[in-house]
């Protein structure tokens, strides 16, 4: 599972980085022909909104899988370790309830019903680019599932606290 884990991680990176790379590109030829050609190019205001989404989408499931999401676990830390394992599977399950439902089936349904509906200015139609949902909500789910096998394993340490270097502050 850790092969296919560094495999998964690599693609998503790489694909995040081409997705932000595009955005960019797309940003830089709407400002320039709005403002040097004066005639905005319509196509690519669209295309970096959903350029925009899949990055953040699948961004978002790097963060999960990189456990670097926002937490707030000052409370949790102070438990003791068998009471943070319990509080960690809790997180994690509501966090896949979450994401099966609303992400993978509601992503779904919503792409379903757009699949049809072309885009007027794009070469895809909505529920195409509606797929970021769903797609993302499944990679959520593996790394909450690799992240719930972790806290039911032997090898749970616990959270041992992240405590700021009160001099790296104030410099």
């Amino acid at each position: 599972m850790t092969i296919v884990r560094r495999w998964l991680d690599r693609i998503l990176r790489a694909l995040c980085i081409v997705l932000f790379a595009a955005l960019v590109l797309l940003v830089v030829w709407q400002v320039f022909t709005r403002l040097v050609l004066g005639q905005p190019s319509a196509w690519s205001e669209e295309a970096a909104r959903y350029t925009f989404v899949w990055a953040s989408m699948i961004g978002i499931a790097i963060a999960v899988g990189e456990k670097a999401d926002v937490v707030m676990d000052f409370l949790v830390e102070k438990l003791p370790r068998t009471a943070q394992r319990v509080v960690d599977i809790l997180a994690y399950l509501t966090v896949l309830a979450f994401a099966a439902y609303v992400m993978v089936y509601g992503g779904i349904k919503q792409a379903a019903l757009a699949w049809q509906q072309t885009n007027p200015l794009l070469p895809f139609t909505q529920g195409q680019l509606y797929l970021a949902l769903p797609i993302s909500g499944a990679l959520l789910i593996f790394y909450l599932v690799l992240h719930i096998a972790h806290a039911l394993s032997r090898g749970y340490a616990g959270r041992e606290g992240f405590h700021e270097d009160p001099e790296a502050a104030t410099a």
